[in-house]
């Protein structure tokens, strides 16, 4: 069965096709949730459509009631105002659908039915460096569409496009062969990072060195053995580091999912051969590039997208157009999406335009860059450590479980050591990536470990408490909730009512995050399913209600409740614990 809302719309959408004639066939008729008491959602159309067929909108409201076919689905309906037409669902409806919410193991969700190949391009650090701040909403953002997408059906290719190949590693792997350094050593991340500050400073400050490192660039490009053993034995460490940070921050990364900058390196004669053979690359000022229209410098002359540059080498660019180039070609993908921060707006959408021209985009491939800003630190300042270095992630997540487990030490003393630990973990991890995915993900946001780890507001941890909450009504029931079913009198009370509306538009909340790619859409569902069952919880008694059947009622909505919590958080990466 479809979700309320859903079916009024199909029929209210009819209605106006059947009122006004075949050309308003498909109009939305903008059902959304009543603020009026006694209805339980409102069709906002008609003041749009007033214009358009030139009545006022009262009686544009009137004359889609009159042609729409409500029986069995409302016990209510009345225009209000200027025109809302104000619709009460009869009772057996939502009770249908909860029942039907509670049987099936998608609560409610269905698959697309004309599934994407989404290939999914997030986290992406550098190789040879530890993983930072920099890096977490890329990662985040990108894990949670994943999910979405996998969730809704879609065939998802995760990819992890690592920094891995040019000037860098040149500087690196020479500085690091100027210090005897052994390929076949063990060295952790954290000297890597060091070694790597070392050679910066040598590269800025030596033009020997420099000249050398430029030199060992070409080497690494040529295949050199000795470079590349260095490289290999770096790549190796920072493949390491990085799952251990993913593994702990619970994101779906595997080094499977690693394609790196080094990948492509192979394939770029290739695009430059294509877009040549297309008429599309051109030489300018010694360098191959492709002029895409409507791309202008800060004077106003054309802004090239360079291929090749003058000396022969290729740059970021070149390997961009080949990774799309393979995303479409080899892997399939319909929708390209790339969670990289706002300040790369322009060259996406250049990439974009050049791929559009080549014909690697079209009608049945887009792409979307999912743009999102910075995190940043009090005052609005770039977020650091109090040093001014760069806060390192795997830093951040230990910081997050160490302010969890002493909260749980002060309030929770009877959890086992083990449970302190996993609680801590799961409500550590959760606030941090809460906090990133609930705002809108353009916008920055001041990292707060205050207001992220509260328990009340628009946190994780209020959402996981919710769901602990309700856990642990069962256990003083000694209920096992796969014995309830839903009965008539289900939704009662208002409070009863609101908390079974939302639990029947998890689908239009998923479906939305697929849509436009915006965790906050879920985020923003499931904070006021959590906030109406709060309500519910202190309005309608659940283990002392008046009658059995209201005490099954009551706990079937509970039961709902948990299992959608549990549901989206999932979908954002984040566990819910069954005790807090």
């Amino acid at each position: 069965m479809a979700n309320p809302s859903q079916q009024l719309g199909v029929r209210l959408s009819l209605a106006i096709q059947q009122a006004f004639g075949d050309e308003f066939a498909g109009t939305d008729p903008i059902v959304r949730r009543s603020t009026q008491a006694g209805f339980d959602y409102q069709a906002n159309v008609a003041m749009s459509l007033a214009k358009r067929v030139g009545a006022p909108p009262r009686e544009v409201a009137t004359r889609i009631i009159e042609a729409a076919d409500l029986s069995g689905l409302c016990a209510a309906i009345e225009v209000a105002g200027p025109g809302f037409v104000n619709l009460r669902l009869e009772d057996e409806i939502i009770v249908g659908a909860l029942t039907d919410s509670t049987t099936d193991p998608r609560l409610g969700v269905a698959a697309v039915p004309h599934p994407d190949t989404a290939v999914v391009d997030y986290s992406s650090p550098n190789g040879a460096k530890e993983m930072h701040v920099g890096h977490l909403r890329s990662t985040v953002i990108g894990d949670t569409l994943v999910r979405v997408l996998g969730f809704l059906g879609h065939t998802v290719i995760r990819q992890n496009h690592l920094g891995d190949w040019g000037t860098q590693f040149g500087m690196l792997i020479e500085h690091l062969l100027d210090q005897g350094w052994d390929a076949s050593g063990d060295h952790a991340i954290a000297d890597l990072d060091a070694l790597y500050l070392e050679a910066r400073t040598r590269f800025d400050g030596d033009e020997e060195f420099a000249e050398r490192a430029r030199r060992r660039v070409v080497a690494l490009q040529g295949g050199d053995e000795q470079t590349l053993a260095v490289w290999r034995a770096l790549m190796a460490e920072s493949v390491r580091h990085l799952q251990a940070v993913y593994d702990r921050l619970g994101v779906l990364l595997t080094p499977e999912d690693v394609r790196g900058e080094s990948f492509y390196n192979p394939l770029l004669p290739g695009v430059v051969e294509e877009l040549v053979d297309k008429g599309l690359a051109v030489v300018d000022d010694g360098a191959l590039c492709v002029f895409a229209p409507g791309f202008k410098r800060p004077d106003g002359e054309p802004l090239p997208m360079i291929v090749r540059k003058s000396d022969g080498g290729f740059g970021y660019a070149a390997t961009d157009l080949a990774a799309l180039r393979y995303r479409v070609g080899d892997l399939g993908g319909t929708r390209l999406i790339y969670a990289v921060d706002a300040r790369q707006a322009q060259h996406f959408a250049m990439l974009f335009a050049v791929a559009s021209m080549a014909g690697w985009l079209h009608d049945d491939v887009r792409a979307e860059h999912v743009m999102f800003g910075s995190v940043l630190g009090p005052g609005r300042k770039p977020f650091q450590t109090r040093t001014g270095d760069t806060v390192k992630l795997i830093d951040l997540i230990a910081e997050a479980e160490t302010r969890v487990a002493a909260v749980i030490a002060d309030k929770a003393p009877d959890l086992s050591p083990d449970e302190r630990e996993s609680v801590a973990h799961a409500v550590g991890i959760g606030a941090v990536k809460y906090a990133d995915l609930v705002n809108d993900r353009i916008k920055d946001y001041v990292f707060d470990w205050e207001r992220m780890l509260a328990m009340d507001g628009n946190t994780a941890p209020y959402l996981q408490y919710a769901h602990a909450r309700i856990r642990s009504i069962f256990r003083r029931a000694e209920v096992d909730p796969d014995t309830l079913t839903f009965v008539a009198g289900a939704v009662q009370e208002p409070e009863e009512r609101a908390l079974a509306l939302q639990l029947l538009t998890l689908d239009e909340a998923v479906d939305a995050v697929g849509e436009s790619l915006q965790p906050h859409r879920l985020c923003t569902y499931l904070f006021e399913l959590a906030s109406l069952f709060t309500a519910f919880y202190e309005k309608c008694p659940v283990l002392r209600a008046e009658t059995g059947e209201q005490r099954q009622n009551r706990l079937s909505l509970c039961d709902l409740t948990a299992r959608i919590l549990a549901c989206g958080l999932d979908l954002l990466g984040i566990e819910a614990p069954d005790r807090m």
